[in-house]
């Protein structure tokens, strides 16, 4: 991605920093506000016209990184276990964005998926509500595989099949609204 922004690209990064701030107040809150500012690209892309998104996907990887480094950051604080974690699925989502500026095969994105996220946002669920149940191995050993499997079928979605690919924002809410009325 060049330094040149457009307008448009400065709004959205502006949107995705802000939306990414919580999470250094409130560890489990601020990261469900991180993730779905992180999705509202879509949305911001389909209703700003001024000047347009130049290579989504770098952009994307680029903005996430903001989110990335504040949970990283909070993840400090927390113990042995927990913090090690994720500074461990930290660097295992950064060499598969590495792999993917260097070749621009989104496959990477999908090989190296961003499970850190999830976790992250299971270790600081289980703080916020569960306290008492922190730093067991056994939560580990059931909350990463979970952690994985969601994480790749999402990871599939977006850079595998490139479902959203096909979709404006608008037009995703009508398909996801016309499927629920479909089964209801």
């Amino acid at each position: 991605m060049g330094l040149r922004m457009t307008p448009e690209q400065l709004i959205i990064a502006l949107i995705r920093v802000l939306g990414s701030l919580p999470v250094l107040k409130w560890a489990f809150i601020g990261a469900i506000i991180a993730i779905v500012v992180d999705f509202s690209d879509l949305f911001w892309m389909s209703v700003i016209n001024l000047g347009g998104v130049q290579d989504y996907q770098t952009f994307d990887k680029f903005l996430d990184l903001v989110y990335m480094f504040a949970f990283l950051y909070v993840s400090f604080r927390w113990t042995n276990l927990d913090r090690n974690i994720a500074i461990g699925l930290f660097i295992f989502r950064m060499i598969g964005l590495i792999a993917f500026e260097f070749t621009g095969d989104r496959m990477f994105l999908f090989y190296f998926p961003n499970v850190f996220e999830f976790w992250f946002i299971f270790v600081a669920g289980r703080k916020r509500f569960f306290p008492s149940k922190e730093g067991h191995i056994s939560a580990a050993y059931i909350a990463l595989p979970a952690c994985l499997l969601a994480k790749l079928g999402q990871e599939w979605i977006i850079h595998g099949a490139k479902y959203l690919d096909q979709f404006t924002f608008f037009e995703a809410v009508e398909a996801i609204y016309s499927l629920l009325v479909f089964w209801v």
